[in-house]
């Protein structure tokens, strides 16, 4: 058993990135002094609101505000793919479950046929764009409803991660109870102010991720702003921008997993393409850290995800040769290959057996192909997901 522990240790360390003595697990990031995503240590008057930072960053305000981020979660009744159902019904025998709205509240309800619990969604998690799933309070604890909404098929089926068998009891069907630390982790990353002065208290939550979430507290800049002492560098707001490049992705790993979060929870395989910044650390591209190959070097946080592969394309060549018959060298080590025309397809298979049967009695007449292997498209890595986790009896 302890040769066995001691093999896996060296296999993870053997695949670890070269920068790895630079990085941190986002735990070990939060304790650290200074301001870091999900941190939720200061107290609620230390920050001003998107509108204030707006005040002096309108161009930023007005395009971070209409990203996936800023839009990851909402009130369930602000939920605008929730107002465009009437009624949604889902049956996993003997449960049958609806989602219904009455004014600007939506009520999610499950019955065995005699009886009915019903209570009103709290939160809605996700933009919709791959699916969005719902929570509740019932008997004063915090639930993830058993029906989530999966944009691949356009259909409303059993939350990914629940059991794909039906509950044992009507108390059981109504979702998964959600404990403290579970519940203050997913609103660090979908909310904020969550979580103030180390106590988390998530009717305080505003939804999505806003300025103040990456940027930290923005009370002591605002100040600084206003009484001309913002030169002598009171009211220092974290810029990311400044962070070396192992920091910079670890930074944005605080939502999306850095390395040591995904080695030290034991993840691998398929269910690692929702976590980019572990991905690309693990990457050849990644080397010794680059700047030039950090999440933000292809995407600006406070602009829409940009889908179109070719517009990539310079990005990639900034440490690519232009060409085929180009030379490497120090500055431009990669082979020529612009995203665009040179990577090739992912090697792709059919829906597995069973997930392709359980879809079948959801009546859900498609079977999107998804990716195990290759170089999987961080485009249908979700759908992928999906598939995987679409569960019902």
């Amino acid at each position: 058993m302890t040769f066995a522990c001691l093999a896996a240790v060296w296999t993870a360390w053997a695949q670890s990135p070269a920068t790895i003595a630079d990085q941190l697990s986002t735990a070990e990031h939060v304790k650290k002094r200074g301001w870091w995503p999900t941190k939720g240590s200061a107290p609620r008057d230390e920050y001003v609101g998107s509108a204030q930072c707006a005040s002096c960053h309108s161009d930023i305000a007005a395009t971070q505000k209409t990203t996936h981020m800023a839009q990851t979660a909402m009130p369930a009744g602000l939920s605008e793919l929730l107002k465009t159902q009437e009624k949604i019904d889902f049956s996993q025998p003997p449960f049958a479950y609806a989602i219904s709205r009455s004014g600007a509240q939506e009520s999610y309800s499950v019955s065995n046929g005699s009886e009915t619990i019903s209570e009103p969604l709290t939160w809605a998690f996700g933009t919709g764009n791959n699916g969005q799933s719902y929570l509740l309070l019932h008997q004063g604890k915090l639930y993830e409803a058993r029906l989530s909404y999966y944009a691949a098929y356009k259909k409303f089926a059993i939350t990914p991660n629940h059991p794909a068998a039906p509950a044992e009891s009507l108390d059981k069907a109504i979702g998964r109870h959600i404990a403290d630390d579970e519940a203050q982790k997913c609103f660090a990353c979908h909310t904020q102010g969550s979580t103030m002065k180390d106590k988390f208290d998530p009717a305080q939550a505003i939804g999505g991720i806003t300025c103040e979430v990456c940027h930290g507290p923005g009370a002591t800049h605002v100040a600084a702003q206003k009484s001309g002492l913002a030169e002598s560098g009171v009211g220092f707001e974290l810029n990311p921008a400044h962070l070396s490049p192992a920091e910079s992705v670890d930074f944005c790993g605080a939502c999306h997993r850095t390395w040591w979060d995904v080695t030290l929870a034991g993840l691998s395989g398929v269910g690692t393409l929702r976590f980019p910044a572990y991905r690309l650390e693990k990457s050849r591209c990644w080397g010794t850290g680059d700047a030039r190959v950090t999440c933000v070097a292809c995407h600006d946080p406070h602009q829409p995800l940009v889908k179109n592969a070719a517009s990539y394309d310079s990005r990639c060549l900034s440490c690519h040769v232009a060409s085929v018959g180009a030379k490497a060298d120090a500055n431009h080590p990669g082979a020529a290959c612009p995203v665009s025309t040179k990577i090739p397809a992912p090697i792709m298979s059919p829906m597995p057996s069973e997930t392709r049967e359980r879809a079948d009695k959801l009546r859900l007449n498609v079977t999107p192909p998804c990716p195990i292997g290759g170089r999987p498209s961080a485009f249908s890595a979700s759908a992928c997901i999906s598939e995987i986790d679409l569960r019902t009896k």
